[in-house]
């Protein structure tokens, strides 16, 4: 068994205060023993308007956030999954919203562009939020071998596209990560039945570090971060504010549900 373990937090407009408050709690996070360490989206900035991310943005391989990401799996010998950070896009205008993971040394080994950008009205308020106006999607999906199994990530708005988490599936996903900033209403409504649904339809752990709480550009988001078992339980919860929650990732408990639960092997029609 290894633990892993997801972070909260409330993000703010400013890269290097974030980047001691996300210091801080993987520190906690390492000495509670975990291996497995998941930021959430925008960890490093929420900004006051959806464009001072791309003042920040950053050239893929070099730059201070890469640079933190880097130094933190190597300080606490832990492997981490960066929740998102601006990238360089092809449009100057905007950025790519890169998750990106690095082992235990270090060392990244792979990066996953957010594919399903948030452009909706939330029903029953006020709040409007046109991602692709400052975001440019991308367009692959990401599982990659590591000491936890298959791991796979989403980000908060593709955990809505079930049929995007079955194109990995197809690979063999033990853990799924889902860094996000969820708002608080559309939280409330969706977020841990449709965590709870991704782990039981694909028999795979579900780890969830949300941002949570008050932000200074007037934001409010759910928080709950979570980790969910393939059977569907929520094996710990963290509700508001910064901090994080963990749970064993059991690889033979896994592949014990698996085995006398085959749903897997049941599927009539399999995506490509």
């Amino acid at each position: 068994m290894s633990i892993c373990a997801a972070i909260q937090m409330a993000s703010s407009p400013y890269v290097s205060s974030n980047l001691i408050e996300a210091e801080k709690l993987i520190a906690e996070a390492a000495k509670a023993g975990a291996k497995l360490i998941a930021l959430p989206e925008n960890f490093a900035i929420m900004g006051v308007n959806e464009f001072d991310k791309v003042e920040v943005k950053e050239r893929d391989g070099e730059g201070p956030i890469q640079d933190f990401l880097s130094a933190m799996a190597k300080k606490f010998t832990v492997w981490i999954v960066g929740g998102t950070m601006p990238m360089e896009a092809d449009d100057p205008r905007k950025v790519r919203a890169a998750c990106l993971v690095y082992n235990d040394q270090g060392e990244r080994v792979a990066r996953y562009d957010k594919v399903h950008l948030f452009d909706v009205c939330v029903p029953d308020t006020d709040e409007v939020y046109r991602e692709s106006d400052s975001i440019e999607a991308g367009s692959q999906s990401l599982v990659i071998d590591s000491p936890f199994g298959k791991l796979a990530v989403a980000v908060c708005y593709d955990l809505r596209f079930p049929e995007f988490i079955r194109t990995t599936e197809h690979q063999g996903i033990d853990v799924l990560v889902v860094p996000a900033a969820f708002t608080a209403e559309t939280g409330a409504a969706h977020w841990e039945v449709l965590l709870r649904a991704r782990a039981i339809e694909n028999l795979c752990y579900v780890v969830a570090p949300n941002q949570g709480g008050f932000h200074l550009n007037g934001r409010k988001t759910f928080g709950h971060s979570m980790i969910v078992d393939p059977w569907g339980v929520v094996m710990d919860c963290y509700k508001t504010g910064s901090g994080f929650v963990s749970a064993d990732i059991d690889q033979e408990r896994l592949e014990k549900t698996r085995q006398s639960f085959p749903v897997l092997e049941h599927r009539r029609f399999v995506c490509s």
